[in-house]
């Protein structure tokens, strides 16, 4: 019980912290040191995800239960995704994040999930066999992107359509590579596939942009046609052996 409360003390102090730091501003030494915090949560990512290879990142619901449709169809992709020999990375919560993630354990694939310290606590879901956890979103969205040759869109909510639209300007802005991103579930998306058209008719995304990356599909074989297509082919990437941490430099888990 003891252990409990401290847990759950550490876990308000870290939800204040970012809370604090966003109300505007705070004296110098107070903002140096969220710096440091910001720069030790990055390394301690980059420590981990370095020896992922290449990731496919799936974004999606964390309120679907395994009974759902979109559950069954994110595990199939997860699946899909590690046979092609990506390592699948996710939030590392429950609903679309686990489906994906145990798509991936079934078939003997990588599954990492990156989990994100919230005020109701997310549990990482039982099929991720690397976690990292975050205490600022901005840092793990930055890091679910940065090891990633391709993304896949799942249903969800705002926190999904933030990943989606993150990685998509990204993409249209040069930031990154023209990596593929699957839209999954037209029916889900039918009103921003509508704003999208719009879009595309006021000129304010083009449409060739789109229609090199972005797949809207509710296809397995589909998704994946175009994963490999615009991911491993276009980038071409090979099978190859996979780096060992050194204890030396602090890599000392696998």
């Amino acid at each position: 019980m003891v252990k409990e409360n401290n847990i759950q003390k550490l876990r308000e102090q870290v939800i204040n912290s970012e809370t604090r730091f966003l109300e505007g501003p705070r004296s110098r030494w107070r903002e140096l040191r969220f710096v440091f915090k910001v720069f030790a949560e990055f390394i301690r990512g980059f420590q981990k995800l370095h020896f992922a290879g290449p990731c496919v990142t799936v974004f999606g619901s964390a309120r679907f239960n395994e009974q759902h449709e979109y559950y069954q169809k994110a595990r199939e992709m997860g699946a899909a995704i590690s046979k092609l020999g990506f390592t699948v990375l996710t939030g590392g919560g429950p609903g679309i994040m686990e489906a994906a993630n145990r798509g991936a354990f079934e078939v003997g694939g990588q599954s990492i999930g990156c989990n994100i310290v919230l005020p109701h606590e997310q549990k990482e879901n039982p099929y991720v066999q690397t976690s990292v956890e975050f205490r600022y979103f901005f840092v793990r969205k930055t890091l679910l992107i940065k090891y990633s040759y391709a993304f896949v869109i799942m249903p969800g909510g705002w926190g999904t359509m933030d990943e989606m639209f993150e990685a998509l300007t990204l993409i249209q802005t040069g930031k990154i590579k023209e990596f593929p991103v699957v839209l999954f579930g037209k029916d889900y998306w039918k009103n921003l596939i509508n704003l999208t058209n719009d879009m595309v008719e006021y000129q304010t995304v083009s449409a060739k942009e789109i229609k090199e990356y972005l797949l809207i599909t509710d296809s397995i074989d589909e998704a994946v046609a175009h994963i490999k297509k615009h991911a491993i082919e276009k980038f071409k990437l090979k099978k190859h052996r996979v780096m060992k941490p050194k204890r030396w430099l602090g890599e000392w888990f696998s």
